[in-house]
């Protein structure tokens, strides 16, 4: 039985922090005035005291390297357990959330889904709906240091192919998650305030302005309005569109630039690839609103490059209800949104790199055809691709897809439709947040799902956003073999 403290040890830690952070949204309700305050402050203390305690109990087993088993249960582990916590101060709130809705509101917010049970938000306090924002951003620089960090080592879904833009090696999980936690955290914050303050330069009020600026750089998509992003159409959009690219683009390549060099983001096939996609489906969402809709050209092109971003990036904003534009534009934005943003980014979903891999993989095995006597090897950004990078990204989609059904089959026997099955079932394992349909699609929301179904939602969105095998492999005999 290999040793759990270290798991504990920063588990506890992570907790503890969350815990503290109660604190501000405490602040937000006392500026407005509001009797909530009060639920943040039981919340802060129970929180902190069970996180610190979990610390202090295991601080004796800190010092060593983390083993792989150790790294793959930190890594869920810690999103299991921050979602818990960040659960109580919904049911701590005057406005009575049920402990299925709280679960989910929270793993949604810490995962960056985007999918919400709750309504009326409007008339929601201030500090709890600061908290759902405040809960993306804690996940947006989350998943990245897993996605920089931890995935790599684990060799999880073909992140091994970007071992050599990390840092160190394996042993060093935790200085290194530090090192890196911290560069992250200077860009993301910098990013976040500039955004903030571009959407109070075009009309948001500053509470939305700091609000949506932290949920579009999480790429989470949780707005303060039940009208989402539709309550500030206009030049809002274009900012948005803006800096959900800048949040779906590899970080390290940040850490690159601020280091002195623009090349590699410059060279990054990944990068290019990625902003070739949404400038190319915008276009073609363009041409089909002013042709099929009668829709005017600066109105077409913003309401598409700002939907489209928002799906291709797992943000998940809704400045319109697109499933009036017709059949076409759904079906597009359904299979865009299992593409997904960058690896190393706050995006979601399958990333762009594992479809070059797998094209590069059949470009491969069709030139083999055609030749035989050939020797033809997959390449990526001008590297030969190992047989077992190759062999990780085919078991990713494989077990996408696989999911995706199963999910899908299981809404189904909670007695969900066809439509709301499936584009849930999408929804949560690609970590996007609306579905389709007249109940989850984006002028819905998930809160009049059963409540089976929201538990089996929760749990994909934490399968979905940890690269699903990282969390299977903690269902496997050899792996608590040791």
């Amino acid at each position: 039985m290999f040793d759990l403290r270290p798991v504990v040890y920063v588990t506890g830690l992570l907790v503890a922090a969350l815990g503290v952070t109660m604190l501000i949204p405490m602040g937000v309700d006392l500026f407005y005035g509001s009797s909530d305050w009060l639920a943040f402050l039981e919340s802060s203390v129970i929180t902190t005291l069970i996180g610190g305690s979990m610390a202090l109990a295991t601080a004796n087993g800190v010092g060593k390297g983390l083993s792989i088993q150790q790294t793959f249960l930190l890594t869920t582990g810690v999103w299991v357990a921050l979602p818990i916590f960040g659960a109580i101060p919904f049911l701590l709130s005057d406005i009575g959330v049920r402990p299925v809705d709280a679960f989910f509101e929270a793993m949604s917010g810490l995962t960056t889904t985007g999918a919400t049970v709750l309504s009326g938000l409007d008339d929601m306090p201030k500090g709890l709906l600061f908290w759902r924002a405040l809960m993306q951003w804690y996940g947006g620089i989350g998943i990245i240091v897993v996605a920089m960090v931890f995935l790599p080592e684990l060799r999880v879904g073909g992140m091994q192919i970007f071992r050599s833009e990390a840092f160190d090696t394996m042993g060093k999980v935790l200085p290194r998650a530090a090192q890196i936690a911290g560069r992250i955290s200077q860009i993301y914050l910098l990013l976040t305030v500039v955004c903030a303050l571009l959407y109070a330069a075009v009309g948001l009020p500053p509470y939305e302005a700091i609000y949506h600026a932290m949920t579009t750089l999480s790429t989470g998509g949780f707005s303060s309005t039940d009208a989402s992003f539709g309550a500030f159409q206009g030049v809002p959009e274009y900012v948005a569109a803006v800096f959900m690219i800048l949040a779906s683009l590899p970080f390290v390549r940040y850490i690159q630039l601020l280091s002195g060099t623009a090349r590699p983001i410059l060279r990054d096939s990944q990068i290019r690839t990625y902003l070739v996609i949404i400038f190319t489906i915008t276009l073609m969402m363009t041409i089909y609103r002013v042709v099929a809709n009668g829709d005017h050209l600066e109105h077409g092109f913003r309401e598409g490059i700002f939907n489209v971003t928002s799906i291709i990036s797992g943000t998940g904003y809704a400045s319109v209800d697109y499933q009036l534009w017709g059949a076409f534009p759904v079906v597009v934005f359904f299979f865009l949104g299992l593409i997904g943003g960058c690896a190393g980014s706050t995006a979601c979903s399958i990333k762009v790199f594992r479809y070059q891999l797998l094209f590069s993989s059949i470009k491969a095995q069709i030139r083999s055809i055609h030749s035989p006597h050939g020797l033809f090897t997959p390449r990526y950004a001008g590297r030969r691709v190992d047989d077992e990078v190759l062999s990780s990204v085919m078991g990713f989609f494989v077990f996408f897809v696989v999911t995706l059904g199963i999910v899908a089959v299981m809404l189904g026997m909670t007695g969900l439709d066809f439509t709301t099955s499936v584009s849930g079932a999408a929804t949560a394992v690609a970590n996007i947040g609306p579905g389709l349909g007249d109940i989850i699609g984006p002028a819905g929301n998930f809160g009049s799902l059963n409540d089976t179904a929201k538990w089996i939602l929760a749990l994909t969105m934490l399968i979905g956003r940890l690269e699903l095998l990282a969390v299977y492999v903690l269902f496997t005999v050899k792996f608590w073999r040791g």
